[in-house]
Protein backbone atom coordinates (compact mmCIF):
# COMPACT_ATOMS: atom_id res chain seq x y z
CA UNK A 1 0.00 0.00 0.00
CA UNK A 2 3.00 2.43 0.83
CA UNK A 3 4.46 1.57 -2.23
CA UNK A 4 1.46 2.09 -4.27
CA UNK A 5 0.40 5.66 -2.59
CA UNK A 6 3.88 6.88 -3.45
CA UNK A 7 3.15 6.46 -6.93
CA UNK A 8 -0.77 8.03 -6.93
CA UNK A 9 0.35 10.69 -4.55
CA UNK A 10 2.36 12.09 -7.61
CA UNK A 11 -0.20 11.18 -10.59
CA UNK A 12 -2.16 14.57 -10.52
CA UNK A 13 0.78 16.75 -10.50
CA UNK A 14 2.21 14.94 -13.61
CA UNK A 15 -0.69 15.26 -15.67
CA UNK A 16 -1.02 18.53 -14.84
CA UNK A 17 2.49 19.07 -16.13
CA UNK A 18 1.72 18.04 -19.63
CA UNK A 19 -2.23 19.07 -19.37
CA UNK A 20 -2.16 23.14 -18.43
CA UNK A 21 -2.19 25.40 -21.04
CA UNK A 22 -3.80 22.89 -23.91
CA UNK A 23 -7.01 21.58 -24.64
CA UNK A 24 -6.50 18.37 -22.32
CA UNK A 25 -6.65 20.63 -19.40
CA UNK A 26 -10.53 20.86 -20.30
CA UNK A 27 -10.79 17.16 -19.93
CA UNK A 28 -9.63 17.23 -16.24
CA UNK A 29 -12.54 18.10 -13.84
CA UNK A 30 -11.78 18.38 -10.05
CA UNK A 31 -15.08 16.81 -8.90
CA UNK A 32 -14.08 13.59 -6.71
CA UNK A 33 -15.90 11.17 -6.68
CA UNK A 34 -18.79 9.84 -4.23
CA UNK A 35 -19.46 6.41 -2.41
CA UNK A 36 -23.14 6.21 -1.36
CA UNK A 37 -24.25 4.25 1.35
CA UNK A 38 -27.92 2.49 2.56
CA UNK A 39 -26.87 1.55 5.61
CA UNK A 40 -26.17 3.80 8.48
CA UNK A 41 -23.82 1.28 10.23
CA UNK A 42 -21.90 0.96 6.68
CA UNK A 43 -21.67 4.68 6.48
CA UNK A 44 -20.30 5.01 10.28
CA UNK A 45 -17.64 2.06 9.48
CA UNK A 46 -16.90 3.59 5.81
CA UNK A 47 -16.44 6.72 8.01
CA UNK A 48 -13.96 5.58 10.52
CA UNK A 49 -11.92 4.11 7.74
CA UNK A 50 -11.85 7.58 5.69
CA UNK A 51 -10.20 9.32 9.26
CA UNK A 52 -7.56 7.03 9.49
CA UNK A 53 -6.79 7.56 5.48
CA UNK A 54 -6.89 11.26 5.92
CA UNK A 55 -4.65 11.20 9.46
CA UNK A 56 -2.43 8.72 7.79
CA UNK A 57 -2.27 9.34 4.05
CA UNK A 58 -3.80 12.94 3.63
CA UNK A 59 -6.41 11.84 2.11
CA UNK A 60 -9.06 14.58 1.80
CA UNK A 61 -13.18 13.89 2.12
CA UNK A 62 -16.14 15.18 3.27
CA UNK A 63 -19.27 13.41 4.69
CA UNK A 64 -22.85 13.87 4.06
CA UNK A 65 -25.86 13.19 5.74
CA UNK A 66 -29.05 11.58 3.94
CA UNK A 67 -30.25 15.02 2.89
CA UNK A 68 -26.92 16.49 2.23
CA UNK A 69 -26.62 13.75 -0.29
CA UNK A 70 -30.18 14.41 -2.01
CA UNK A 71 -28.84 18.26 -2.52
CA UNK A 72 -25.94 17.26 -3.95
CA UNK A 73 -27.35 14.76 -6.41
CA UNK A 74 -31.05 15.57 -6.76
CA UNK A 75 -31.19 12.93 -9.55
CA UNK A 76 -31.06 10.08 -7.09
CA UNK A 77 -34.22 8.31 -7.07
CA UNK A 78 -34.11 6.74 -3.98
CA UNK A 79 -32.71 7.32 -0.35
CA UNK A 80 -29.86 6.54 1.07
CA UNK A 81 -28.32 6.86 4.71
CA UNK A 82 -25.31 8.76 3.15
CA UNK A 83 -22.27 8.92 1.74
CA UNK A 84 -18.58 9.99 1.21
CA UNK A 85 -17.53 12.13 -1.21
CA UNK A 86 -13.80 11.95 -1.45
CA UNK A 87 -12.85 15.27 -2.80
CA UNK A 88 -8.77 14.90 -3.98
CA UNK A 89 -9.27 12.86 -7.46
CA UNK A 90 -9.79 14.39 -10.66
CA UNK A 91 -12.57 13.11 -13.42
CA UNK A 92 -11.73 12.65 -16.69
CA UNK A 93 -14.53 13.06 -19.06
CA UNK A 94 -13.33 11.65 -21.78
CA UNK A 95 -10.06 9.49 -21.53
CA UNK A 96 -9.78 8.05 -25.60
CA UNK A 97 -9.72 12.52 -26.00
CA UNK A 98 -7.10 12.99 -23.22
CA UNK A 99 -5.02 10.54 -24.71
CA UNK A 100 -5.22 11.52 -27.95
CA UNK A 101 -4.24 14.91 -26.93
CA UNK A 102 -1.30 13.67 -25.41
CA UNK A 103 -0.63 11.67 -28.39
CA UNK A 104 -1.02 15.08 -30.59
CA UNK A 105 1.52 16.52 -27.91
CA UNK A 106 4.22 13.79 -28.49
CA UNK A 107 4.24 14.27 -32.35
CA UNK A 108 4.52 17.80 -32.13
CA UNK A 109 7.67 17.54 -30.32
CA UNK A 110 8.90 15.22 -33.16
CA UNK A 111 7.93 11.88 -32.09
CA UNK A 112 6.07 9.54 -34.60
CA UNK A 113 3.64 6.39 -34.27
CA UNK A 114 4.35 3.19 -36.40
CA UNK A 115 1.87 0.63 -36.36
CA UNK A 116 4.13 -2.89 -36.50
CA UNK A 117 4.19 -6.59 -34.54
CA UNK A 118 5.72 -6.04 -30.87
CA UNK A 119 6.43 -9.96 -30.92
CA UNK A 120 8.98 -9.55 -34.04
CA UNK A 121 11.46 -7.38 -31.39
CA UNK A 122 15.38 -8.78 -31.47
CA UNK A 123 18.26 -7.65 -31.02
CA UNK A 124 20.33 -5.60 -33.61
CA UNK A 125 24.01 -4.87 -32.97
CA UNK A 126 23.82 -3.08 -29.35
CA UNK A 127 20.23 -1.81 -30.06
CA UNK A 128 16.72 -2.81 -30.95
CA UNK A 129 14.89 -3.93 -34.00
CA UNK A 130 11.08 -4.40 -34.61
CA UNK A 131 9.11 -5.15 -37.91
CA UNK A 132 6.44 -2.33 -38.21
CA UNK A 133 4.05 -1.81 -41.69
CA UNK A 134 6.30 0.67 -42.68
CA UNK A 135 9.07 -1.85 -42.36
CA UNK A 136 11.92 -2.45 -39.73
CA UNK A 137 12.78 0.16 -37.12
CA UNK A 138 15.73 0.12 -34.68
CA UNK A 139 16.21 1.99 -31.67
CA UNK A 140 19.04 2.17 -28.92
CA UNK A 141 16.50 1.40 -26.31
CA UNK A 142 13.03 0.22 -26.52
CA UNK A 143 10.18 0.51 -23.43
CA UNK A 144 7.40 -2.62 -23.60
CA UNK A 145 4.13 -1.04 -22.04
CA UNK A 146 2.07 -3.43 -23.37
CA UNK A 147 -0.70 -4.06 -20.74
CA UNK A 148 -1.38 -8.13 -20.30
CA UNK A 149 0.08 -9.03 -23.45
CA UNK A 150 3.60 -7.46 -22.11
CA UNK A 151 4.47 -11.24 -21.66
CA UNK A 152 4.21 -12.17 -25.05
CA UNK A 153 6.79 -10.06 -25.82
CA UNK A 154 8.96 -10.24 -22.99
CA UNK A 155 8.62 -13.74 -22.55
CA UNK A 156 11.05 -14.95 -25.67
CA UNK A 157 13.74 -12.36 -24.28
CA UNK A 158 13.69 -14.64 -20.94
CA UNK A 159 11.48 -12.83 -18.46
CA UNK A 160 8.08 -14.02 -18.15
CA UNK A 161 6.24 -12.51 -15.64
CA UNK A 162 3.23 -13.64 -13.59
CA UNK A 163 0.70 -11.06 -15.16
CA UNK A 164 -2.92 -12.02 -15.58
CA UNK A 165 -6.11 -9.52 -16.97
CA UNK A 166 -9.01 -8.67 -15.52
CA UNK A 167 -11.94 -7.68 -17.73
CA UNK A 168 -13.95 -4.79 -17.24
CA UNK A 169 -17.08 -3.39 -19.26
CA UNK A 170 -19.06 -0.39 -19.50
CA UNK A 171 -21.25 1.17 -20.79
CA UNK A 172 -23.00 4.68 -21.52
CA UNK A 173 -26.55 5.92 -21.37
CA UNK A 174 -28.40 9.19 -21.56
CA UNK A 175 -30.67 10.88 -18.87
CA UNK A 176 -33.99 11.24 -19.09
CA UNK A 177 -35.79 14.87 -18.99
CA UNK A 178 -33.50 17.33 -17.53
CA UNK A 179 -32.18 14.77 -14.81
CA UNK A 180 -28.31 15.31 -13.68
CA UNK A 181 -25.52 13.88 -12.47
CA UNK A 182 -22.84 16.12 -10.76
CA UNK A 183 -19.87 13.47 -10.59
CA UNK A 184 -19.23 9.87 -10.21
CA UNK A 185 -21.40 7.64 -7.75
CA UNK A 186 -20.15 4.06 -6.24
CA UNK A 187 -23.21 2.13 -4.91
CA UNK A 188 -21.32 0.44 -2.06
CA UNK A 189 -24.77 -1.69 -1.86
CA UNK A 190 -24.62 -3.23 -5.33
CA UNK A 191 -20.68 -2.18 -6.58
CA UNK A 192 -20.89 -0.45 -9.56
CA UNK A 193 -19.98 2.87 -10.85
CA UNK A 194 -22.05 5.67 -12.42
CA UNK A 195 -19.71 8.62 -13.71
CA UNK A 196 -21.03 11.33 -15.91
CA UNK A 197 -18.98 11.02 -19.62
CA UNK A 198 -18.94 13.64 -22.65
CA UNK A 199 -20.29 10.04 -24.61
CA UNK A 200 -23.32 9.86 -21.49
CA UNK A 201 -23.77 8.57 -18.02
CA UNK A 202 -21.14 5.51 -18.05
CA UNK A 203 -22.20 2.38 -16.12
CA UNK A 204 -19.46 0.46 -15.24
CA UNK A 205 -18.67 -3.43 -13.79
CA UNK A 206 -16.60 -5.23 -11.72
CA UNK A 207 -13.87 -7.86 -12.41
CA UNK A 208 -14.09 -10.57 -14.75
CA UNK A 209 -11.42 -13.65 -14.87
CA UNK A 210 -11.09 -15.27 -18.39
CA UNK A 211 -8.48 -16.83 -20.67
CA UNK A 212 -6.77 -14.14 -23.28
CA UNK A 213 -9.10 -15.35 -26.21
CA UNK A 214 -12.38 -15.89 -24.70
CA UNK A 215 -15.53 -14.00 -26.47
CA UNK A 216 -16.90 -11.14 -24.03
CA UNK A 217 -19.04 -11.84 -21.87
CA UNK A 218 -21.03 -8.77 -20.12
CA UNK A 219 -22.95 -10.74 -17.43
CA UNK A 220 -22.66 -8.46 -14.84
CA UNK A 221 -23.39 -5.61 -16.73
CA UNK A 222 -26.68 -6.67 -17.89
CA UNK A 223 -27.04 -7.53 -14.15
CA UNK A 224 -26.14 -4.06 -12.99
CA UNK A 225 -28.30 -2.05 -15.55
CA UNK A 226 -31.39 -2.80 -13.54
CA UNK A 227 -30.48 -1.77 -10.03
CA UNK A 228 -28.76 1.31 -12.00
CA UNK A 229 -31.90 1.76 -13.63
CA UNK A 230 -33.27 2.67 -10.07
CA UNK A 231 -30.91 5.10 -8.80
CA UNK A 232 -30.79 7.49 -12.11
CA UNK A 233 -33.39 8.11 -14.41
CA UNK A 234 -31.31 6.31 -17.23
CA UNK A 235 -32.54 6.93 -21.14
CA UNK A 236 -31.60 4.28 -23.55
CA UNK A 237 -27.93 3.03 -24.53
CA UNK A 238 -25.97 4.94 -25.92
CA UNK A 239 -23.81 2.18 -27.95
CA UNK A 240 -24.96 -1.35 -29.42
CA UNK A 241 -22.47 -3.21 -27.42
CA UNK A 242 -20.62 -2.74 -24.46
CA UNK A 243 -17.05 -1.85 -24.33
CA UNK A 244 -14.87 -3.87 -22.41
CA UNK A 245 -11.60 -3.75 -21.61
CA UNK A 246 -8.82 -6.00 -19.64
CA UNK A 247 -6.30 -4.91 -16.95
CA UNK A 248 -2.83 -5.64 -16.85
CA UNK A 249 -2.57 -7.47 -12.64
CA UNK A 250 0.53 -8.70 -10.92
CA UNK A 251 0.16 -10.85 -7.85
CA UNK A 252 1.30 -7.67 -5.42
CA UNK A 253 -1.19 -5.19 -7.37
CA UNK A 254 1.78 -3.34 -7.90
CA UNK A 255 3.25 -2.35 -11.42
CA UNK A 256 6.52 -3.36 -12.61
CA UNK A 257 8.72 -0.55 -14.04
CA UNK A 258 12.51 -0.68 -14.44
CA UNK A 259 15.09 -2.32 -16.59
CA UNK A 260 13.89 -5.71 -17.96
CA UNK A 261 16.06 -8.20 -16.41
CA UNK A 262 19.12 -9.91 -18.12
CA UNK A 263 18.20 -7.22 -21.21
CA UNK A 264 20.29 -3.44 -21.34
CA UNK A 265 18.62 -1.21 -23.12
CA UNK A 266 15.13 -2.72 -22.48
CA UNK A 267 12.73 -1.51 -20.16
CA UNK A 268 8.97 -2.36 -18.56
CA UNK A 269 6.33 -0.23 -17.74
CA UNK A 270 3.41 -2.33 -17.32
CA UNK A 271 1.16 -3.99 -14.62
CA UNK A 272 -0.80 -1.14 -13.61
CA UNK A 273 -4.28 -2.78 -13.05
CA UNK A 274 -7.30 -0.43 -12.58
CA UNK A 275 -4.46 2.63 -12.76
CA UNK A 276 -3.00 2.85 -16.36
CA UNK A 277 -4.36 6.24 -17.13
CA UNK A 278 -3.87 7.36 -13.60
CA UNK A 279 0.10 6.85 -13.73
CA UNK A 280 0.82 6.90 -17.51
CA UNK A 281 2.50 10.36 -17.05
CA UNK A 282 3.96 9.38 -13.89
CA UNK A 283 5.16 5.97 -15.12
CA UNK A 284 6.56 8.15 -17.96
CA UNK A 285 8.63 10.38 -15.89
CA UNK A 286 10.21 7.76 -13.62
CA UNK A 287 11.40 5.82 -16.81
CA UNK A 288 12.80 9.12 -18.19
CA UNK A 289 14.71 9.81 -15.17
CA UNK A 290 16.16 6.29 -15.26
CA UNK A 291 17.53 5.88 -18.52
CA UNK A 292 19.24 9.03 -18.64
CA UNK A 293 20.54 8.40 -15.38
CA UNK A 294 19.08 11.22 -13.89
CA UNK A 295 17.89 10.55 -10.25
CA UNK A 296 14.51 8.93 -10.13
CA UNK A 297 11.64 11.35 -8.52
CA UNK A 298 10.25 8.23 -7.17
CA UNK A 299 12.58 5.57 -5.52
CA UNK A 300 11.92 2.56 -8.45
CA UNK A 301 13.11 -0.18 -6.00
CA UNK A 302 9.56 -1.58 -5.44
CA UNK A 303 8.81 -1.97 -8.66
CA UNK A 304 11.47 -3.32 -9.79
CA UNK A 305 10.98 -6.54 -12.48
CA UNK A 306 13.55 -9.12 -10.83
CA UNK A 307 10.52 -9.29 -7.90
CA UNK A 308 8.88 -11.52 -10.20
Amino acid sequence: MQAYARLIATCLDEHYALATGTGAMALLRPIGWMRIFSRPETLAAALEQAETARRDYGIGFAALDGKALAAAEPSLLVERAGAIHWTDPVSVSDPHTLTLAYAGMFTAEGGRFAIGDATTLRRAGAGWQVQTEAGPVEAAEVVVALGAAAGQVTGPLGYAPPIFGKRGYHMHYGLRGNAVLHRPILDTESGFLLAPMRAGIRLTTGAEFARTDAPPTPVQLERAEPVARSLLPLADRVESTPWMGVRPCTPDMLPIIGPLPGQPGAWCAFGHAHQGLTLGPTTGRLLAEMMTGETPFVSPEPYRAERF
